[in-house]
């Protein structure tokens, strides 16, 4: 079975995860948790976010809007994605006394935030109406 059905299948069955190596100290997996919680408080604020511009945004130029809508929302659904994904890979990690896995998720979610807050910065400059 490949590593990613492997760890597929642990999204859904997380008790499996008791099968990989030996049990860490449990303040470790309580830290990988508070870790999935601020990434899933994170991705609740993005989604919020998408629908505040949507909304409260009417005069805002259609285009623009939802541009910026589907950036944030986009962007929150993967961040719970990855959310869930990351939770595995350092549990699983932990387990097997491996070095905790890196990933370039944080700076691409940090530049599609910036890149929707600088589209708000100009929105807010210029005046920008439908």
């Amino acid at each position: 079975m490949s590593d990613f059905v492997r760890g597929l299948r642990l999204w859904l069955s997380p008790q499996r995860i008791r099968e990989e190596g030996d049990t860490p100290d449990y303040r470790f997996s309580l830290a990988n948790e508070r870790t999935f919680l601020a990434w899933i408080r994170t991705a609740l604020a993005l989604v919020g976010g998408g629908f505040a511009v949507d909304q409260f945004l009417p005069d805002l130029r259609w285009g623009v809007r939802v541009g910026m809508a589907l950036v944030l929302l986009a962007a929150g659904a993967l961040c719970a994605l990855r959310a869930v994904n990351h939770w595995v890979r350092c549990e699983r990690a932990m387990r097997r006394d491996e070095d905790l896995p890196v990933s370039r998720f944080p700076t691409l979610l940090s530049l599609a935030v910036g890149l929707v807050a600088g589209a708000m910065v100009l929105v807010v400059l210029l005046g920008w109406s439908g």
